[in-house]
Order: structure tokens, then C-alpha cells, then sequence
């Protein structure tokens, strides 16, 4: 498990290769995708911080949700401040406030 810095970059430095990750789905209890986080610019850092939070958590829990908050570091601060500017630290502030854990599946390039 990685110490998280203040510092979102420094943060991802420390995270594995997404090379090969098609998507990140998100599902809830009743197995429907609630969300996704593609292998595209602009949402590459959110798909490394949800693999990384699947290998170190197995889902996103409570507690697996407040150290993504810590992971994401200053994006974290912003989201607070901005609500629905940034939905993946959204997601893991609903969890982290109490919503239904989530199982994270990592979908895979064909």
C-alpha cells in the first residue's frame, strides 16, 4: 500500500501500469454497473487510482474509499469545493459517507 503525498502525480508515480485495461466497472449489490472509468486521456488517472484500489482493497469500501480521497490528494480538496467537477473522487466521497460498497471489476483489452 502506498503512503499518499499531497501531490496527486507523485501519488500515480507509485501506482502500476494501466497498459492493457480496456475499463474499470463499478457494481453494486445487485450486480448492475453504476459506473465505468475508460482507458482514455483525462480519465487515465481515475482508471489507475480505482486498479490500484481494486489490487490493494479487493472493492471500494469505506475504507478503501477514504484512502482513494488521500491517493487523489488535491483533486480531493477540489472536488469538495466543486461538486460533480470530478466524479470518481465524488463516488468515493458518497462511499466513504456511508453509500453501499461497490465491487471494482478491471476489464481487460481484447
Amino acid at each position: 500500500m502506498i503512503q499518499p503525498s499531497n501531490v496527486f502525480k507523485d501519488n500515480l508515480a507509485q501506482m502500476s501500469s494501466i497498459e492493457g485495461i480496456e475499463r474499470i466497472d463499478l457494481i453494486d449489490a445487485q450486480d448492475n454497473v453504476v459506473a465505468s472509468i475508460e482507458n482514455k486521456p483525462g480519465k487515465q488517472g481515475s482508471l489507475a487510482v480505482y486498479h490500484y484500489l481494486q489490487q490493494t482493497f479487493g472493492s471500494l469500501d469505506a475504507k478503501a474509499a477514504e484512502h482513494g480521497l488521500a491517493v487523489f490528494a488535491e483533486h480531493t480538496a477540489d472536488a469538495r469545493n466543486r461538486p460533480g467537477a470530478h466524479p470518481n473522487v465524488d463516488r468515493l466521497l458518497e462511499v466513504a459517507g456511508g453509500a453501499p460498497a461497490l465491487r471494482i471489476h478491471v476489464v481487460a483489452q481484447a
